[in-house]
Order: C-alpha cells, then sequence, then structure tokens
C-alpha cells in the first residue's frame, strides 16, 4: 500500500549506511575481503545510495578492516557513493592513492572519548584533522564530520548541548561538509534530540549539513530519528541489519537496523529508494555468514513470514 507523505516530514531521506564499516569492525573475526565486497554490492543493489565502505585505520587498532587496500578497488563498478574513514594524513594519503572521493573523520564531544579513542585532547584531534580536511578538499573529496558522544559519555555522563556545539561548529569550521552527531551509547531521548538541533540552529549550522547517528541501546533509534525528521534533518546513518556498535564504548549496542528504518520511512510515506526485500535478504545473507541471526526486528519478520 502507498501511504501518503506525512505532513511535516521531509518527502525524501538519504541513509548513509554504515553496516560494512562501523559494522564489521565489531565483529570478533575477520570477515574476508570477497565477503565483504559482496555485502557491498549487495546493498547497492538493494538501492542505497551510500555506503560507507571501509577505514583506513592502522590494523593495530581495527584488524577486522585492514584489508581495506585490497577491498576498495573490488567496488570499482558501484554506482553508490563510497565513503571511507580516515583517522590522520596517513590515512588519507592510502585512501587518495585509491582514488576515494568522499572522507570522513572522527572526533568526540567529550574529553575522556578523546583520549581512548585518539589518544588525544579535543583540542588536538581538531589540530589533527586540520590538514586531513584541507588536503581532502583541495582534492576535490567531500568530507563527512562524524561528532562522538553528543548525548552520553560512559566516563562523563551527560554531555552539555553546548559542549557538543562547540566541537561540532569547529569541525565544520574546519571545511567538513557535513556533520554526523553519534549517540554513541544510546542514551538520547526524542526531547534532547531536539534540544541540540535548535542550539546547532542557533549558533548557525543549517539542518541540512546535519545527520543523525543513533544507537539502541534504551530502544529509543527511531523515535530519535523521527524526532530528528520532524526538525528537518534528511541524512540518516544506519546499518544493514542492525550490525556494529563502538569498540571503545562497552555500553554501547548495535547501529540502528537500516532496514526497521526504512519500514518506519515506508509507512511516512517518506521516500528512500531502497528495496526493503532485498535489503532483508542481504542481511539474512550476511547473518548467516557471521554465523548468528540479525537483531534487526525487522529482518526477523520479514526472513520468517511463509
Amino acid at each position: 500500500m502507498t501511504v501518503p507523505a506525512a505532513a511535516g516530514l521531509p518527502a525524501r531521506v538519504r541513509i548513509h549506511e554504515v553496516g560494512a564499516r562501523d559494522g564489521l569492525q565489531n565483529e570478533k573475526s575477520a570477515v574476508s575481503t570477497e565477503v565483504k565486497a559482496e555485502f557491498i554490492h549487495r546493498l547497492a543493489a538493494a538501492g542505497l545510495t551510500t555506503i560507507e565502505a571501509t577505514s583506513f585505520v592502522h590494523p593495530k587498532w581495527v584488524p577486522q578492516l585492514a584489508d581495506a587496500e585490497q577491498l576498495f578497488p573490488l567496488l570499482a563498478d558501484i554506482g553508490a557513493q563510497l565513503p571511507v574513514l580516515v583517522p590522520n594524513e596517513r590515512g588519507l594519503d592510502r585512501a587518495l592513492a585509491l582514488g576515494a572521493t568522499r572522507i570522513a573523520v572522527f572526533g568526540s564531544a567529550t574529553e575522556t572519548f578523546a583520549a581512548r579513542n585518539l589518544n588525544r585532547t579535543v583540542a588536538e584531534s581538531l589540530a589533527m584533522f586540520e590538514p586531513v580536511v584541507a588536503r581532502a578538499k583541495a582534492g576535490g573529496a567531500h568530507v563527512r564530520g562524524y561528532l562522538s558522544m553528543c548525548f552520553g559519555d560512559p566516563w562523563e555522563g551527560p554531555v552539555p548541548v553546548h559542549q557538543v556545539v562547540r566541537v561540532a561548529k569547529a569541525l565544520l569550521d574546519l571545511g567538513c561538509d557535513e556533520l554526523s552527531l553519534g549517540d554513541t551509547i544510546g542514551v538520547a531521548t526524542p526531547g534532547h534530540v531536539q534540544a541540540l538541533l535548535a542550539e546547532l540552529n542557533g549558533a548557525g549550522v543549517e539542518t541540512d549539513r546535519i545527520g543523525v547517528h543513533f544507537h539502541d541501546t534504551y530502544g529509543q533509534a527511531l523515535a530519535n530519528t523521527l524526532a530528528a525528521l520532524q526538525h528537518g534533518v534528511t541524512t540518516v546513518d544506519s546499518s544493514a541489519g542492525g550490525l556494529g556498535g563502538c569498540p571503545y564504548a562497552k555500553s554501547a549496542t548495535g547501529n540502528l537496523a537500516t532496514e526497521d528504518l526504512v519500514w518506519m520511512l515506508d509507512g511516512l510515506g517518506i521516500e528512500t529508494g531502497v528495496d526493503l526485500a532485498a535489503l532483508t535478504a542481504t542481511s539474512v545473507w550476511m547473518a548467516e555468514r557471521l554465523g548468528r541471526p540479525s537483531p534487526s526486528r525487522t529482518v526477523r519478520a520479514l526472513s520468517h513470514k511463509e
């Protein structure tokens, strides 16, 4: 049944698929390069147009993605955008050498997470990103700035909105084209989401430069997404099959599942271009290779239908 678009919501949402990077980097065992490539091809065939492919970090820190140089050339025939995460200039060099045109950097709104994840203060991490963003932009690349711990930090507790806004503006001032607000440990609520978005707007950050990245620790990811949509956000991060979490924040559970997101958006009459049946089949296929069922409720419901 075709559902008319709900009033006050965007007509279309761009899904920023993170399963192949943020999802697979959290697997205890490495997934083969061939399976990763097939996964990304299947995601693209299901209609996803932005698929975060891999991360050019040192293999010591994320061994599951140590095959970035081998994987990326296998994706040359994909029409989708293929962002890659880079931690520093060395990672940028590796990505640009393979022809990457969409780059992401990963910052923190809190000092403790910055120290544990980046081994730097927030200010030092921003200084590290400055030449990365400048060089990427000079080369014509699109740059996304991830900002983690936007709502709560497992060590520092609730994160003040003004603190998040300060770091968010600093990332954009470096030259990032868009910003992804991360609820890294899944403690956000719809009211908190709306308050942060309003504060960002008040500080001069336009809504069309903002994406949201929710985890489902307290079962609020879809509610938080709806709150963001009501505010005008049109970019939502999610992970096929609900893969992933955060390796540096032990209380974090999985990302918002792309299938759960598409089910909700379809029900609101919001276009995504995603074929839910094909996407579900892809997540079932990947779950079989990981040896466990998908945590996505939509995947479970649709895959168990007769």
